[in-house]
């Protein structure tokens, strides 16, 4: 069983940048691609970022291209997430990810994931 708890959350004006960190506890999720979601108030929750197993590979969905970066360090069992130039519409609960499946990598669809954080929230002041 996997454990994911999220950290680097909180509020920024508009154009500041944070970064999220998700460390893996319970197993190794060095194999494992990861991923990152959020979910503002009323919304469905949506894909963010995804890397793979090794970092070599990540995607990032058009929203947030250019100012999310997504990486990871196996060594410490970290994913990141750095936001730079945030906007209002950034603000939600962003989630830390990570499947199992192979054929699951850089997924977008938060079916594909088997475990789950509990959230940090990340709030945008205009």
């Amino acid at each position: 069983q996997v454990q994911l708890v999220e950290s680097g959350g909180g509020l920024v004006q508009t154009g500041g940048s944070l970064r999220l960190s998700c460390v893996a506890s319970g197993r190794t999720t060095s194999s494992y691609a990861m991923g990152w979601f959020r979910q503002a108030p009323g919304k469905e929750r949506e894909f963010v970022s995804a890397i793979d197993w090794s970092g070599g590979s990540t995607y990032h969905a058009d929203s947030v291209k250019g100012r999310f970066t997504i990486s990871r360090d196996n060594a410490k069992n970290t994913v990141y997430l750095r936001m730079n130039s945030l906007k209002p519409e950034d603000a939600a609960v962003y989630y830390c990810a990570a499947t199992r499946r192979p054929e699951s990598d850089l997924a977008l669809n938060p079916n594909e994931y088997d475990f789950w954080g509990q959230g940090t929230q990340v709030t945008v002041s205009s």
